[in-house]
């Protein structure tokens, strides 16, 4: 299960603002706050199932972006690459220009 939030709080990263506001906000405070479906249901005025559905909805919206645009799984791999080019660079002393362009890669990844 704890993979499985840290999974969502990653996808909801990437789409969470293409998702309504109160969906947003919901699982904002679900998975970021780490608040209760108790907790968010007294926050946002419904009961605890209707909490349970909208994050059950808002979870498959979310998978359902990084499917067709699969853009967290391309910035994750750009991710590892940097790191796989930082192992490289400092192994074989590479030119610091080298290290410096490295580290402007991965600060646009990181934008």
């Amino acid at each position: 299960m704890f993979e499985k939030n840290l999974n969502i709080a990653y996808l909801l990263d990437f789409y969470g603002d293409l998702l309504s506001e109160r969906k947003r906000s919901v699982m904002n405070m679900y998975y970021n706050e780490d608040l209760s479906l108790a907790e968010v249901a007294s926050e946002v005025g419904i009961s605890r199932q209707g909490v349970r559905d909208l994050i059950k909805k808002s979870e498959e919206e979310l998978f359902e972006y990084e499917e067709k645009l699969g853009l967290a799984k391309k910035i994750s791999s750009l991710e590892e690459s940097v790191q796989r080019l930082r192992s490289i660079a400092s192994e074989h002393s590479l030119p610091e220009a080298l290290q410096n362009e490295i580290d402007v890669i991965s600060d646009i990844i990181d934008s």
